[in-house]
């Protein structure tokens, strides 16, 4: 296991940046980050995918790999996804609540594993750098009911740093979701799919993502449940299309200082992968500090 003192650095900034410049936030209260609502409260309202809570949202993944190529099961990597989520809130009637939000997410690899072309042998050093960035855009309502939808764009912009991690595609397609939650918990789908829209990569490109959530909320600020994102590829070769993960999540809210976050560990094991290379496992631990929402209270003060 390739252990690197950059992924370490990296998690050690992260993290230290997020509790402790947004903690020291003279502007807005703590409290008024939050809204005064318990660990628990927030919990509940951070498992809908409609909610319009603020948050840097920090992912850090481990990855192990395996296949048919020669020393494929012997790699593994670190990638950190940066998602800071601003949503603003729109009018609020006695069914419904709407919501609006544009979400980047910036992924930085570390020792990302690239097969030789010619030969098919690994780098043993592997690729470090930024990713290809992905950003939604999607408006969303809840029932009072329990019902919620969202419909949206999502973007895949050609911004990675290495050519060997890099799609050289602009891609883009719609997205959806479609869910029940009540205080027990979430059940819902999110379906999007991409296209290669322009770019130098000479392939084409149209894959669909199918994300499912099942989760259980206990109370105590706890979510237990599932989350496993699948992708079907309608470009791969034949038997190489789908990538199926296992998931098991846990979260738990808390309040430090009467500042939240959020804390998630998930675990996944890929059932379905290219056979040639790709993930067998993955463990993430993910760390969300909620945040005052500076952008919707700057465009309501206009």
């Amino acid at each position: 296991m390739k252990l690197r003192r950059s992924f370490w650095l990296a998690l050690l900034a992260s993290v230290c940046w997020a509790t402790t410049a947004l903690a020291q936030e003279e502007s807005v209260t703590p409290k008024e980050a939050h809204e005064g609502k318990s660990a628990d409260e927030l919990a509940k309202e951070l498992n809908n995918p409609n909610n319009d809570v603020a948050k840097l949202t920090f992912k850090f993944q481990y990855r192990w790999y395996e296949g048919d190529l020669p020393g494929a099961d012997s790699q593994d990597n670190f990638t950190l996804l940066f998602q800071p989520v601003f949503p603003f809130g729109l009018d609020e009637t006695e069914t419904h609540k709407n919501v609006f939000f544009l979400r980047p997410a910036f992924p930085f690899v570390f020792d990302q594993p690239v097969p030789g072309v010619e030969n098919g042998e690994f780098d043993w050093d592997g690729v470090s750098g930024l990713g290809d960035m992905v950003i939604d855009a999607a408006y969303g309502r809840t029932y009072k009911t329990g019902w919620l939808w969202l419909t949206g764009i999502v973007n895949t912009l050609p911004t990675a740093t290495d050519n060997d991690i890099a799609g050289k595609q602009w891609r883009m397609g719609p997205e959806a979701v479609l869910g029940y939650i009540r205080p027990w918990g979430l059940l819902a789908a999110f379906p999007s799919h991409q296209w290669d829209v322009t770019g130098w990569g000479g392939s084409n490109y149209s894959t669909t993502q199918l994300q499912v959530f099942a989760s259980f909320t206990p109370g105590g600020g706890w979510a237990v449940g599932t989350q496993p994102i699948m992708d079907y590829s309608w470009e791969a070769d034949s038997g190489e299309r789908w990538t199926v993960p296992l998931n098991l999540f846990i979260s738990k809210t808390v309040l430090f200082n009467k500042m939240p976050y959020k804390f998630d560990i998930e675990l996944n094991y890929y059932v379905e992968r290219p056979d040639a290379f790709g993930p067998e496992w993955m463990l993430g631990f993910n760390v969300t500090p909620i945040v005052p929402n500076v952008i919707s209270s700057w465009i309501r003060g206009m």
